[in-house]
């Protein structure tokens, strides 16, 4: 295997297949764009865990993903994609940056999901973009933004009711997508990336406490301790729902 390309979180390595890549999660953690680095230990198996058991019931829902199979505790085969240059979050409470944005108050929830976009640009900062700012620069199509926010609307339906079971409160969440460039494909939009911890904000919903209900990487963020405690317990949730 070659390493293809190695990010924040995971790195990909190629395969004898054209069309499948192997992706490993590392337990590097970072934030405010990368500007705080750290490490969680665990983390890497229990994203790749966590994101496997969430790609099978989204998959089983009809939504098409890059994911094949996990092949080890860090490690999942996905379709070779061409990933966007964007970041698709959906917002059900506020939290985080968007009260930042706005003033509403942390916690607040929203009469609707909102849908954000951000453009994938370390230098720039990962900014905030409109739809028409996003055909500006050519990141993608009409066609595109329009299946995108379609697409994340779906799977926060999905994952909402999911996370109800497991006893947690799905705040926000991250998407990100590819083209699918597998050899015969159609070069469908496939759902890329991860879902986890990570890219999710997690709230306890058997609590009420701001700092003890955080089971995400706020924990890290806001150097809440017991990061590695919540991520095992979002995996111990997640994991005992069948999809």
């Amino acid at each position: 295997m070659d390493k293809l390309y190695e990010g924040k979180a995971k790195i990909l390595y190629t395969t004898d297949n054209p069309g499948v890549l192997l992706s490993h999660f590392k337990d590097d953690a970072t934030a405010f764009n990368a500007r705080k680095r750290g490490t969680i230990v665990g983390k890497g198996q229990i994203n790749c865990s966590v994101s496997a058991h969430l790609f099978r019931l989204l998959e089983g829902a009809g939504v098409a993903t890059h994911f094949i199979d996990q092949t080890a505790p860090d490690e999942m085969q996905v379709k070779t994609a061409r990933i966007l240059p964007l970041e698709v979050v959906v917002r059900n409470i506020a939290a985080g940056s968007l009260t930042q944005r706005t003033g509403l108050q942390s916690g607040t929830v929203l009469k609707h999901p909102l849908v954000e976009f951000f453009y994938k640009n370390d230098e720039l900062g990962d900014p905030l973009v409109t739809t028409d700012h996003i055909e500006l620069l050519e990141l993608a199509t009409p066609s595109q933004i329009q299946q995108l926010r379609e697409l994340s609307l779906r799977v926060n339906s999905l994952l909402q009711r999911f996370f109800e079971q497991c006893g947690i409160t799905l705040v926000d969440f991250k998407l990100e997508f590819g083209i699918d460039q597998t050899p015969g494909s159609s070069g469908g939009i496939l759902l890329a990336d991860e879902i986890s911890p990570d890219t999710c904000r997690l709230w306890d919903s058997n609590s009420s406490d701001p700092q003890a209900r955080v089971l995400d990487k706020d924990r890290f963020r806001l150097d809440l301790g017991g990061i590695e405690g919540a991520y095992q317990t979002v995996m111990e949730r997640i994991l005992a729902q069948p999809v």
